[in-house]
């Protein structure tokens, strides 16, 4: 019988160490096993770490060589950059099954004894000791690094009440109690956040890392534990909050730095699996291509800003939380005005302002202006961007002033016209709005190849937030929306506290 080829269901009927024993079973560490599956997934052709976007011929490259290498990983990157997701992933390449002493804390390999426990049970039965079976997504341990992890948490410590209970002295190795660490014997342990660690908690790993002995309480126990050690670090947390101290880093063998997505593709990839749209009626809200760049595109923006500090970074989830908070948009809309269907828009944006403040660390300056304002002009600095791949520039074509194609609807605004474009307003009116302006409709028509019928207006409106991103017109933030008028007679209109307010909009 050839162990390797047994399956899940024929090794669950292994009950005693005899029975494993003869099944062919032979004791192989984490990492060899880890580095064994992944190279058979290799040659198969398969991808371990399915739903990890951008990451194909960067950051997956690094992690498999350092499984082949049979290294402890860290990763450095800044937030919202799948670092734990990506750890959790690698029990994919655990074996489904393992086999471990019944009733030991160790999780002991039959062959492979570590605890007292399991060393004097084998002992006394032989080859009737009873094994159990370990699944793969059990054989995981994750802890968050906070300021009062302390040694006993991770290590281990003497337990009196169970000396008391036991009647047990406390030179008897059985008083111990172990912590997460050697609990975690023969699993992927992930210590996410590993500068928050205090560095004397960190000394403590020193020896796991390097000579795989643990000592507690002045129990001297050489304890050859078999863990896959991963790591989470931001870069920030190295300077703000604290250090990963010298000698733990240089026993990680493997630091692997992670990035934020590399186009826009990438970020809508991430942001339609991550989005949690369950329930919505998604068979009735039509969301434009291009209002998906723009999601991405304002946390493009959002990362470069001046205002946003750029060492905290802008996590993916800013993406995830606005997408989800737009497609709310729409669907208030369509049960406030009771319609079948609707098309998102717009000015559905001003809906992804709450996911954009509670996203993005401000510098100074940034809290100066205020997390509103600085949201509202992330937005438009994406409009502005995206603009020009759509419609000439409005700057050069005011230049050319026989080829402009945007004098007819600039001159309807000149004359004194305001149109409002509210986010809650019914289809019916929102087209009624757009239609009056004069010129709008053929600029969309005569500048976006295969236009959709259903998405016409929501191209007319994006071309008036496009002219006010470039000051040809006047946007103005309303209780429910947007308006927009001429941009000279506005600035005659407004009051004193209004001005600030147009000039983030301009």
């Amino acid at each position: 019988m050839e162990y390797q080829n047994l399956t899940g269901k024929d090794l669950l009927k292994i009950k005693t160490l005899g029975e494993l024993k003869a099944s062919g079973y032979q004791s192989r560490s984490i990492k060899e096993e880890l580095r064994s599956n992944l190279i058979q997934n290799i040659k198969e052709g398969k991808n371990v770490f399915e739903g990890i976007w951008g990451y194909e011929d960067t950051v997956i490259p690094d992690i498999e060589r350092a499984i082949l290498s049979r290294h402890n990983i860290n990763f450095l990157g800044l937030r919202g950059q799948a670092k734990t997701r990506i750890a959790r992933m690698m029990t994919y390449l655990l074996d489904e099954y393992v086999p471990v002493v019944q009733g030991s804390e160790l999780n002991d390999d039959p062959l492979a004894p570590l605890s007292s426990f399991a060393k004097q049970l084998i002992e006394e039965k032989g080859d009737k000791t009873p094994i159990d079976w370990w699944h793969r997504k059990d054989r995981y341990t994750e802890k968050l690094a906070t300021p009062d992890v302390s040694v006993a948490d991770l290590i281990g410590d003497v337990d009196p009440i169970k000396a008391a209970t036991m009647k047990l002295s406390y030179n008897d190795e059985r008083v111990i109690h172990y912590g997460l660490v050697p609990r975690s014997h023969r699993s992927i342990f992930v210590i996410n956040e590993l500068p928050d660690l205090q560095a004397r908690i960190q000394v403590a790993l020193f020896n796991i890392l390097q000579e795989g002995d643990i000592q507690i309480r002045g129990f001297k126990l050489r304890l050859p534990l078999d863990i896959q050690f991963v790591f989470t670090a931001n870069p920030e947390d190295y300077t703000n909050r604290g250090s990963i101290v010298t000698p733990l880093k240089d026993r990680i063998e493997s630091q692997i730095i992670t990035h934020y997505p590399k186009s826009i593709e990438i970020g809508k990839h991430i942001t339609a699996q991550e989005a949690k749209l369950a329930g919505k009626p998604l068979e009735r809200i039509h969301v434009p291509e291009l209002m998906k760049d723009l999601i991405e595109q304002v946390a493009i923006e959002a990362r470069k800003s001046e205002y946003v500090d750029e060492k905290s970074g802008v996590s993916a989830r800013l993406t995830i939380s606005a997408y989800e908070n737009l497609i709310s948009a729409a669907e208030r809309r369509l049960y406030k005005n009771g319609e079948e269907k609707t098309v998102v828009r717009v000015a559905d944006l001003i809906g992804i302002v709450p996911a954009i403040t509670g996203k993005v660390e401000l510098v100074y300056e940034g809290e100066q202006e205020g997390a509103g304002l600085v949201a509202y002009s992330l937005i438009g600095k994406a409009i502005r961007t995206l603009f020009t791949d759509y419609f000439p520039s409005p700057d050069q074509k005011r230049k050319e002033k026989e080829s402009n194609p945007y004098v007819l609807p600039l001159a309807w605004f000149g004359e004194g016209k305001e149109i409002d474009i509210l986010a809650s307003q019914s289809d019916k009116d929102y087209k009624n709005a757009l239609h009056q302006v004069p010129g709008l409709e053929e600029i969309v028509t005569q500048n976006i190849k295969k236009l959709s019928e259903k998405e016409k207006e929501f191209f007319m409106e994006f071309a008036l937030h496009g002219l006010a991103e470039y000051s040809q017109l006047s946007k103005k933030l309303l209780e429910t929306g947007m308006q927009f008028k001429d941009l000279f007679s506005s600035m005659f209109d407004m009051g004193p506290n209004d001005e600030d307010e147009e000039d983030d909009f301009r």
